[in-house]
């Protein structure tokens, strides 16, 4: 399991993933995101993408074939009809904000692989 966590005033914040996931074009892949420290049903929580060579993507608003759920201590990204083009690093990533400002506090990776037949 690949764990990286953010030092600091909250870091009991830990989220993590598998190391790797294999998906084939065409298949369904559902990643999770298992999350301690806090409450995930109360969190706003992210999914990014970073393929091969490219910068990092937030996928969840722009791909119908990916949704994501959570539950209270997990978050889950469900991704249908995979590509080729779908393989790359996926992280997720507990939002937090602090006065005007938001950014992401913690994210973990886990590499999704989509190989042809």
């Amino acid at each position: 399991m690949n764990i990286r966590k953010v030092e600091g005033v909250q870091s009991q914040v830990v989220l993590t993933q598998p190391e790797s996931e294999m998906g084939f074009p065409g298949s369904s892949l559902t990643l999770k995101c298992a999350c301690s420290g806090f409450s995930v049903g109360s969190a706003y929580m992210h999914w990014i993408r970073q393929a091969p060579g490219k910068g990092l993507e937030w996928i969840i608003y722009y791909y119908s074939e990916f949704w994501a759920s959570k539950d209270s201590s997990n978050l889950y990204l469900h991704m249908t009809q995979l590509k080729t083009e779908d393989t790359a690093v996926y992280y997720c990533a507990r939002e937090t904000v602090s006065g005007d400002t938001a950014g992401l506090y913690n994210n973990c990776s886990s590499t999704s692989h989509t190989e042809g037949h």
